[in-house]
């Protein structure tokens, strides 16, 4: 479909290589986001980057100048723990591979951190990985427990001189030793933007996903029916959206070039 600007009430905003890059905030950020609030355009910041729980994302969005809270932030961890409240409620032990911020707000959640004898083993982002737990969690998924990612991206976005392997590589090195793959949440699941649509009491096509992967933030809103956008300011490029066979519903350099349309319909 293609994005009837005039209609939008709502951006779902990926963060890093949409909004900053690493710790680097992109120079249209901040305009964008006046943009939004001068139109009465909301916005909720939508991530699979479980490093980081909301609170702790509240604080670094704080620290590069962005004032927000707890309700305007969804990450592939809160989309596993709605589903596993849902699903398998008597699910509460879990062997956790990730940072101390995911194991925090799992625990706040009501899940119990358990290597001993898990009930199903949960994979996200963890940058500071050590062998000998990813092994432990692979022998737990060796022996049957339900495997879980929050989400399956490849490499996290970085200013660095170096590549962060994410969820889905790591994943990808548990499946090849078990001989087993997991479910995965986060993006591109339909299912979350269909949820904090409705929540939102907004139609799918009265919003846009903004994001800078093909394969999560495009795929997703292509599938929820929710104007799909992608930004060149992170991961993908023109020659990857060619390769891809996944069409966005709009291509800009960066979000001031959104902000920029949207002020050109209003």
């Amino acid at each position: 479909m293609s994005v009837d600007w005039r209609k939008i009430r709502h951006v779902f905003l990926d963060m890093d290589g949409t909004i900053y890059l690493g710790g680097q905030l992109f120079d249209a950020t901040l305009p964008f986001l006046e943009t939004l609030e001068r139109l009465g355009v909301g916005h909720t910041f939508l991530t699979n980057n479980t490093s980081k729980n909301r609170a702790d994302y509240v604080a670094k969005l704080d620290a590069l100048e962005i004032s927000t809270g707890l309700g305007d932030i969804f990450t592939a961890a809160d989309h596993f723990i709605a589903w596993a409240k849902e699903n398998v409620p008597e699910t509460t032990r879990l062997c956790v591979v990730g940072t101390s911020s995911l194991s925090r707000q799992l625990s706040d959640a009501g899940f119990v951190d358990d290597w001993t004898d898990p009930q199903a083993v949960l994979i996200g982002y963890d940058p500071m990985l050590l062998v000998d737990r990813l092994g432990k969690a692979a022998y737990w998924i060796d022996q049957g427990r339900p495997f879980y990612a929050t989400h399956p991206d490849l490499v996290c976005p970085t200013d660095k001189p170096t590549m962060l392997l994410d969820c889905g590589a790591v994943c990808a090195c548990v499946a090849a030793a078990t001989g087993r793959t997991p479910r995965v949440f986060g993006k591109p699941s339909a299912d979350i933007l269909h949820t904090l649509c409705s929540s939102l009491s907004i139609e799918p096509s009265e919003a846009v996903m903004i994001g800078d992967r093909i394969y999560t933030d495009i795929a997703m809103a292509l599938d929820a029916g929710v104007g799909a956008v992608l930004v060149l300011s992170g991961e993908a490029t023109s020659a990857d959206v060619a390769a891809s066979g996944i069409t966005p519903d709009y291509i800009a350099a960066d979000i001031g070039e959104i902000g920029l349309r949207l002020l050109e319909t209003r």
